[in-house]
């Protein structure tokens, strides 16, 4: 357990390393409770922080054995040891370089945090981002600090992995070594009884890789998609941005118990099993779609923060934003760009707006943290990576591949900053982004209110877009100077046709004016097109303005958006004025559901009715108090009604979209797969469930074996159905967590607290395992009505699971408990409730800092 009381650690005191690593050299000697660590670390003075320093090297939960400088015991008296590491003064050190060695004992086994190096069933596996390494050996865990290392494994295991290329080997011991230098935090390890896939790589310069991915034997059968994926994911960064990799061999090992979803480790990516092994008959069409995004995603970290990586921690943002913005790219590319960009937005308004809205608001790039742990947050991905596509936006297709160019060039092998990522964007444009940095600085979703004016004129109309934009304030920054903002519009005429073509308008100032001049009618104007910058877009239009968007709009996200937004009208007159559906809204939907010239898949999309929790938000926006239940209950009588009205059309699709042959995990079968499910959703609240009972008891795939099971348990029928899939599953994990999810999210909300409890006391609850935790808290979380019963029953449950998992793993302890963040938009009740939760898991004494920062922020204290 960490210090719950640290000090809080600020970007401005960033200050070099005093000493630079020119290489390292491990030796592990492996055994389940006493592995020791055997470390040769060559280091010399840092001219960047000239003068003498004392030694500091990070270290938690080690035995030290022994320690040597240049082949000399220390004296103890110049060495001191505290819970955070070893400090040798100055006066004890050689005036230039030096030889530190050490030998450290540390405990894999008991290791439950899941931090450095642990036991998953059996197998070791190391997790160091981002400051696990320190719990390896004595070093300085910072990831400005880059050396080559050397890794010798003495195990009679029969695999044994670690970074670079495979040196030496023999009966018991091999030998890795990774020759590009790396932070420790990309240190990797793994030995166990591991089964392997192999494959080959050739790169453009025509250098054979060997591929390989690592899994418990019995798996070897779902490994597929994942190569397949990695294998594209290579082809693709060549072709796209011009990168090469640049080791003889790329591995990824997929381990049980893992607190992240997969980690870009040097050469070894360690990966969560979840992420790697799908077939047809266990995973779903997400699955793959996942599956394929976060390979490519750890695959592309290679250049994009391994060869180059971030300065410290607060330049998080600047390896996994843009890390994120391409495996965006590669997933529209080998998906349909359209749905994965609405996908990309669905994600980034129900996880990052809901974070900006709230007590855990902080910037892409913070300036002052107290856990590392805790800014693994959307807002650095996801907002991260919107800030990149706007940035490509603003400069071009080719002013962004020559400023990507340069930033290869000019830092490879650097710990690189947001400033030097910039500067690279101004070298290579010449423009000046000063003000571009707030997105980076300012937390918070900027609103962009939009006015329209319209003047007749005998050589034309003129159409006149005056925006203005501000950003609430949020905890620590109460004024926002205004930012950059790329506004993507295009004008329809009253007949539909295009008459201005996506254009981008750069807004810079508070309150900015556009016209469009020579124009033969009044435009309907279609704004904010691809989402072309992470705000909320304030604009009053007439529900016939939606629908004519939603039947005309070219571009297909502002076309989804006027669905959207249709919907959240009608349902938001339902929450506050007890308003019927609207008749117009359903044949809309009618319309869009018949017409086969549309993407399945963006059919699909335009058919899901807002999210309970996106409705909270949006009704809290309005200044309004959030009541989950009546939010619940109009979002059930909209989806009943449209069931109703379009039960034919529905029946229809849901037929016509039956898989006709072999399965095929490609966008296409995966998009049919999406509406079917869809329509099925809609069917269920008329039919009691039959067709749901029908396609479980035939699904040859898991989408729509769990889709059917899903309708099931809101249908009230699934009692049998759950006993038979969990008969059928019961050997493999990572289709009982889904069992145990869909239980959570789909349970009644006057029942969701008391199925959690049940599935909590099931023998196949292993809470020890992350995957199977987040699936019962997060279902139960994802579950809204229920989560926020009145009777605070789920609160309760949820509160104590938290404490209970934060003495074991307090990562995720902490990560999950962002399901109470938005406390502070419901009643009073409510909040009483959820605050005295809060405040008991705060005042628990041996409290994780991990937990004690994420509870008192919340708080807001």
């Amino acid at each position: 357990m960490k210090d719950a009381s640290p000090q809080t650690i600020h970007l401005s005191d960033y200050q070099p390393y005093p000493f630079a690593v020119e290489r390292v050299d491990l030796t592990f000697r492996l055994a389940p409770r006493a592995t020791r660590v055997a470390s040769r670390i060559a280091f010399a003075p840092n001219p960047a922080r000239p003068g003498r320093h004392d030694l500091f090297l990070h270290g938690e939960k080690l035995r030290l054995l022994s320690a040597r400088i240049d082949g000399a015991p220390i004296p103890a008296e110049v060495v001191t040891i505290t819970d955070e590491g070893l400090t040798v003064t100055a006066s004890a050190l050689p005036d230039g370089p030096f030889l530190w060695e050490a030998e450290v004992e540390i405990d894999p086994e008991g290791n439950t945090a899941l931090e450095g190096l642990y036991m998953s069933g059996g197998i070791y596996c190391t997790q160091c981002e981002a400051e696990g390494f320190r719990k390896i050996t004595y070093y300085p865990d910072r990831p400005d600090v880059m050396a080559p290392f050397g890794v010798r494994i003495e195990s009679d295991l029969p695999v044994l992995l670690s970074n670079g290329n495979k040196a030496a080997g023999g009966a018991g011991w091999v030998e890795w070594d990774d020759p590009w230098p790396k932070p420790a935090y990309l240190f990797a390890l793994v030995a166990g009884n591991l089964v392997n896939l192999p494959d080959t790589f050739t790169t453009r310069s025509g250098r054979k890789v060997e591929l390989n991915i690592w899994v418990r034997p019995g798996d070897l059968d779902r490994c597929a998609y994942a190569m397949d994926s990695l294998i594209r994911s290579m082809k693709w960064d060549e072709d796209a941005y011009g990168r090469e990799y640049d080791l003889d061999v790329f591995n990824i090992v997929a381990v049980d118990d893992f607190n992240m979803g997969a980690m870009e480790n040097k050469g070894l990516n360690i990966f969560n099993s979840k992420l790697v092994l799908a077939s047809p008959e266990t995973a779903t069409d997400l699955d793959f779609e996942r599956i394929e995004g976060v390979i490519a995603h750890e695959y592309f970290h290679n250049w994009t923060g391994n060869r180059i990586t971030c300065r410290d921690w607060f330049q998080l943002c600047l390896k996994e934003g843009l890390t994120v913005f391409r495996d965006q790219q590669f997933t529209s590319d080998m998906r349909s760009g359209p749905v994965k960009r609405i996908e990309d937005v669905l994600t980034l308004r129900a996880r990052q707006f809901r974070e900006d809205m709230g007590p855990l608001a902080h910037p892409p790039r913070p300036d002052h943290f107290v856990e590392i742990n805790n800014f693994y947050t959307a807002t650095v991905y996801e907002k991260g990576a919107e800030v990149i596509g706007m940035l490509k936006r603003l400069v071009g297709d080719d002013g962004y591949a020559r400023a990507l160019d340069l930033y290869f060039d000019r830092h490879d092998g650097d710990a690189a900053t947001i400033e030097d990522w910039l500067k690279v964007f101004e070298d290579a444009t010449g423009r000046d982004l000063a003000q571009f940095m707030r997105w980076y600085t300012d937390a918070g979703t900027p609103r962009l209110s939009v006015a329209e004016d319209w003047a007749p004129g005998d050589q034309g109309g003129t159409f006149t877009l005056t925006f203005t934009q501000t950003t609430p304030p949020t905890p620590g920054q109460d004024e926002k100077p205004p930012r950059v903002i790329p506004v993507a519009v295009g004008l329809l005429n009253p007949n539909g046709d295009e008459v201005v073509p996506t254009t981008v308008l750069e807004m810079t100032e508070a309150t900015q004016s556009f016209a469009f001049q020579g124009l033969a009618s009044r435009p309907v104007a279609s704004i904010l097109r691809g989402f072309s910058a992470p705000v909320v877009l304030e604009h009053e239009v007439a529900a016939t303005e939606r629908a004519f968007l939603l039947a005309h709009d070219t571009d297909p996200f502002n076309r989804w958006e006027a669905g959207r937004a249709l919907a959240k009208d009608v349902l938001v007159r339902m929450v506050t004025d007890g308003a019927d559906p609207s008749a117009d809204h359903v044949a809309a939907l009618g319309r869009l559901l018949t017409d086969d010239t549309l993407d399945p898949a963006f059919r699909a999309l335009c058919l899901r009715l807002p999210s309970e929790d996106d409705l909270a938000q949006t009704l809290a926006d309005a200044g309004l108090t959030p009541d989950p239940d009546h939010i619940h209950k109009a979002r059930e009588t909209l989806a009943r009604t449209v069931a109703e009205r379009l039960v034919r059309p529905l029946a229809l699709t849901y037929d016509a979209m039956a898989d006709t042959g072999p399965f095929s995990p490609d966008a296409a079968a995966a998009g049919r797969r999406a509406l079917r499910v869809a329509a099925l959703a809609f069917l269920n609240r008329v039919d009691g469930g039959g067709r749901a009972r029908a396609l479980f008891d035939t699904a040859t795939n898991m989408t729509e074996s769990a889709a059917a099971l899903a309708c099931l348990i809101e249908a009230g029928r699934a009692e049998a159905a759950l006993s038979a899939f969990h008969d059928r599953w019961q050997g493999n994990r990572l289709v009982i967590d889904k069992w145990f999810m869909l239980q959570a999210v789909h349970a009644a909300p006057a029942d969701a607290a008391a199925v959690a409890e049940r599935l909590a006391a099931h023998p196949g609850f292993d809470w020890k395992n992350p995957n199977r935790a987040r699936a019962l808290l997060g279902g139960l979380a994802a579950n809204h009505a229920g989560f926020h019963a009145a009777s605070g029953a789920a609160y309760r449950f949820y509160a104590d699971w938290l404490l209970r998992l934060d003495a074991l793993n307090p990562q995720i302890a902490a990560r999950l408990s962002t399901a109470f963040e938005t406390w502070a938009r419901y009643d009073a009740d409510r909040q009483a409730l959820i605050r005295a939760e809060l405040e008991r898991i705060r005042q628990t004494p041996g409290l994780s800092r991990d937990l004690t920062e994420m509870a008192g922020r919340i708080l807001g204290g």
